[in-house]
Formats: C-alpha cells, structure tokens, sequence
C-alpha cells in the first residue's frame, strides 16, 4: 500500500473559491419587470401627447416629467440587470421613486378630492382616462413594488432626503415663472391649484410651497426609514454547497 504521507499522493491545491467574489450575474425578472414599468409611463405620456393640443402646456406637469424620468431609470436600470451589470445607484433609484411617488399621492389626496381645495376635475377622453391611469396609478404602483420586491434594502440615506428634493423645489420658481410670461387667462397657465398665483397671490403660494415641501420632505424620510427595515427578499441559493461556481446539474 502506499504511504499516505509520501510526498508522491499530494494533490495540488485547489483555487479557493469561498473568498473569491460571486459574479453579478444577470436579473431577467427584473430586467423584465422595469422595462414594463418604463413602457407603461412612455405609453401614458405617448396617449397624452395625442390627446393634447399644447404640448407646452403637457409637458410643464411634475406628472409628465417625473413618469419620463422613471422611465429613463427604469430603461437604465433594465439595461444593467439584463447585461449583468451592477445596480444602479441608490440616490437615483430613489428619487425617481419619491418623485413618482409624489406624482401618484398627491393626485389621488389632493388633485383628485374635491375636500383637498385643489381639486382638479373634469371630463376626459378615453385615451385621457387611459393615460391617466397609466401615469398616477400603475406607474407608482410599480415602481413601489420595484423598490420592494427586487432592490436590496439599506442603500437609501439620511442625506439622499434633501438631496432628492432639489428638483420638487426647482419645479416651483419653473412653473411660477412660466405662468407669469403667459397672458392673464391663460388656460393651464399654470399647472396645478395649489401653484396658481391669480388664485392664492404669491404669499398664498409661499405657503403651499412649505407645506408641500415639509411633506415631501416627510415622505422622502419615510422611504428612508422603509427601506433600513424592509426584509431582504433573497433568491434561494444552493443549500449543497453554497460556495460553489456552477449549478447543480
């Protein structure tokens, strides 16, 4: 029998693969999943585009804005998971989602309730409907569910908080500005109720504006908070051998 410790059986060291980095591998549900959500927001702009006769005036809505720069993360974001690409950064995945979060609950508290003071109702076509839906209910929805579901949990930070809300603010002097060089009687001079000067006097939107920022500012801390508490949602791994480079045939 041979010596079990003859130097003649030593076996060559194998690469140790336990310290070694796992591949990001690619994410097709997710990859799937953000490319719906960036068509859904698209094809709601798209249905208002064909519905509107100022395109001006559409595009000046935070809603129309906010559901385009989903869908450029969204479309971002797929891109890399499909490609297998590290994840975009959490700072931009979460403004777009506070803005798009933003866009659906202030539409459906405020715009939407006639209680609110600022309601904003009227008739719509089909494809208004349609795009309605599209841009306050499902994107947000979705985008939410993202966030969730296939995002890993604790990237958001305190200091993202404000930093989110740079563009919210910069929308208020954009649309104030905007409103004062269209003619008095304007329709849609300007966006939204709470933002009209001829109605509320640029004191009267001074105030809307800190209210509504201490809200967003609320809001931008709760997903904050959210996100340092969600559970992480694992996929399941090898529960053989959990450092292996292959799968299990």
């Amino acid at each position: 029998m041979t010596d079990p410790t003859s130097p003649t059986t030593t076996r060559p060291a194998l690469p140790d693969t336990a310290d070694a980095p796992a591949p990001t591998g690619r994410r097709p549900y997710a990859a799937a999943f953000r490319a719906l959500i960036a068509l859904a927001a698209l094809t709601g702009v798209v249905l208002d585009t064909i519905d509107s006769d100022d395109l001006g005036r559409l595009f000046s809505y935070f809603t129309i804005q906010s559901n385009l720069l989903l869908a450029i993360a969204c479309a971002w974001s797929a891109h890399r998971a499909w490609t297998a690409r590290p994840a975009l950064s959490p700072r931009i995945t979460g403004a777009a989602l506070l803005y798009i979060s933003i866009t659906g609950l202030v539409f459906h508290f405020v715009l939407s309730n006639d209680a609110s003071g600022f309601a904003m109702t009227s008739q719509r076509t089909p494809l208004e409907s349609v795009a309605n839906q599209l841009l306050h209910t499902v994107t947000p929805l979705t985008a939410a569910l993202d966030w969730l579901l296939l995002t890993t949990p604790g990237g958001f930070l305190i200091r993202h908080a404000w930093q989110w809300l740079a563009y919210p603010f910069l929308y208020l002097p954009f649309a104030l500005i905007r409103g004062a060089l269209l003619a008095p009687g304007t329709d849609g001079r300007y966006p939204y109720p709470f933002l009209d000067v001829d109605l509320h006097g640029y004191a009267g939107i001074a105030i809307n504006a800190v209210v509504f920022g201490l809200a967003f500012y609320a809001l931008a801390l709760t997903l904050v908070l959210l996100d340092r508490i969600r559970p992480h949602l694992q996929p399941r791994r090898n529960r053989i051998s959990p450092t292996a480079s292959g799968r299990l045939k």
